[in-house]
């Protein structure tokens, strides 16, 4: 098995209504801080990503930021990650991130982070890569579409 140094996560760009979905971006950060393994995401500052890489950030750990030029208005490019990486469109972002990285890890998001996640899932599904891609179902949020993908 490759050792893991680098894993994307797709999260939200709000932090939800739930306090259990920013409890647990912040506990992925100080996992990923205590591994060592650095952060790539979706590059905004606010939102959960903006906690996840935060904690990452505070706890001394490497993020690399993705994030489409024209999102930069709205998600507030974070300029304090080690490396913010700019890119043209959104399926740039999905493809650097999947290059840079040995793994994903989903957390909850909107319609942003389940583009991500079924776009991932999906190149796996038809092998075009075997990166492990693990979906963190925090207070059942991700299981009507566990549901959905069961039912297919």
């Amino acid at each position: 098995m490759t050792e893991i140094t680098s894993l994307s996560v797709f999260c939200g760009s709000k932090k939800g209504a739930d306090p259990r979905f920013e409890e647990a971006a912040r506990r992925l950060g100080e996992l990923m801080v205590e591994r060592r393994i650095r952060l790539v995401y979706g590059g905004g500052a606010i939102g959960l990503m903006g906690v996840l890489a935060k904690t990452v950030l505070d706890g001394g750990g490497e993020v690399t930021g993705v994030i489409p030029s024209f999102l930069m208005k709205y998600e507030v490019g974070n300029p304090g990650v080690t490396e913010l990486i700019v890119v043209d469109s959104m399926h740039d972002r999905k493809r650097r991130m999947f290059e840079i990285s040995d793994g994903f890890v989903v957390l909850p998001g909107g319609l942003g982070t389940l583009d991500e996640t079924i776009e991932t899932v999906t190149w796996k599904q038809l092998q075009l890569h075997a990166k492990p891609v693990v979906v963190v179902d925090v207070g059942g949020y991700w299981r009507p579409l566990a549901e959905m993908i069961d039912a297919a």
